[in-house]
């Protein structure tokens, strides 16, 4: 009965809502199939290894898409068919930012767990908003980044 409600909620949202939606699924299965491709052939797309883009608030437009988008790949993360975790939503949401020119840093990193195992953790911030990962990545030791700067969040293009 709760599918049913959800259902009922996307089609009574307004159109620009439901396309948003869409295209966080459409990001977060291609960045589904990206994470099953090694990695040294994909970090050429993640931006510039080792840089991050700046911490100047965006504008009040920017901002707005910051947020839609950030709740989008979170929300639609728990409905895909697939496994939508840290780095699936990181690099989904990079691109939704790239699409509309917003630059963006996407970090990894490395802890130890409860039983002493290695964990990694990927999380994506826009300006000085962290859009996904955020949760949890005070835990993490970065190890790396990649800087996707392009317009909105620090002024200058690639």
């Amino acid at each position: 009965m709760d599918h049913l409600r959800k259902v009922k909620m996307f089609i009574f949202m307004n159109k620009k809502s439901q396309l948003l939606f869409l295209e966080a699924v459409f990001y977060l299965g291609i960045a589904r199939i990206l994470k099953s491709v090694p990695f040294h052939k994909i970090v050429h797309l993640l931006g510039e290894e080792n840089k991050e883009t700046t911490y100047i608030t965006p504008s009040i437009l920017d901002k707005k898409t910051l947020v839609q988008i950030s709740q989008a790949i979170n929300t639609m993360s728990r409905y895909t068919l697939w496994e939508s975790m840290c780095l699936v939503k990181a690099i989904a949401c990079m691109k939704m930012l790239e699409r509309r020119h917003i630059g963006s840093t996407l970090y990894l990193g490395i802890a130890k767990d409860q039983t002493g195992s290695m964990i990694a953790h990927a999380w994506l911030r826009s300006g000085p908003y962290y859009l996904t990962g955020y949760e949890e990545k005070e835990k993490f030791t970065v190890v790396s980044q990649f800087a996707k700067n392009l317009r909105g969040t620090d002024g200058e293009k690639e």
